[in-house]
C-alpha cells in the first residue's frame, strides 16, 4: 500500500513538473514570438519554411531552416547573435537557393543584445 501511494504521489509530481516545464516552454515561445515580432523580423522570416506559390524564395530563410543550418555546431548561438545585431554578410552563399540573397541588415537598433540571445537560442531550439 505505502508503495502504491509513494508510486501515485511520485508520478503526481513528474506530471505537474511536466506540466510546469510545458507552460514555462509556452511562455518562452509566446515572447521570443513577440520579440520577433516587435522587431521586424517576421518581415523577411517565418518559422516553417514554406515554398512560396509563384517559385520565387523567401527574402530570408526559415527559422527551422536556420536551427537545423547550425545544430551542434560550436558558437553557432554567438555567430548568429552577432548576424543579428550586425547584419550578415552578402557574399555568404550558404542560404543559395534557399533564400533570396539579400544581406541581413544590422538590427541592433531594433533589438538589444539580450534579447536577440533569447531570440536566437528560441531559433535554435526549432532543430529536430
Amino acid at each position: 500500500m505505502i508503495h502504491r501511494t509513494l508510486l501515485a504521489g511520485l508520478t503526481g509530481l513528474l506530471m505537474l513538473t511536466s506540466l510546469a516545464a510545458s507552460a514555462a516552454d509556452t511562455a518562452s515561445i509566446e515572447k521570443a514570438q513577440k520579440l520577433a515580432s516587435e522587431a521586424g523580423c517576421f518581415a523577411c522570416h517565418t518559422v516553417k519554411h514554406q515554398a512560396a506559390k509563384d517559385g520565387s524564395l523567401p527574402v530570408g530563410p526559415a527559422w527551422e531552416d536556420v536551427a537545423a543550418q547550425y545544430k551542434g555546431k560550436p558558437g553557432a548561438a554567438e555567430f548568429l547573435t552577432r548576424i543579428v545585431l550586425e547584419g550578415s554578410n552578402p557574399y555568404a552563399s550558404h542560404w543559395k537557393n534557399k533564400a533570396a540573397g539579400l544581406a541581413m541588415p544590422p538590427n541592433a537598433v531594433a533589438i538589444n543584445e539580450r534579447d536577440a540571445r533569447q531570440l536566437v537560442s528560441w531559433i535554435l531550439s526549432l532543430a529536430k
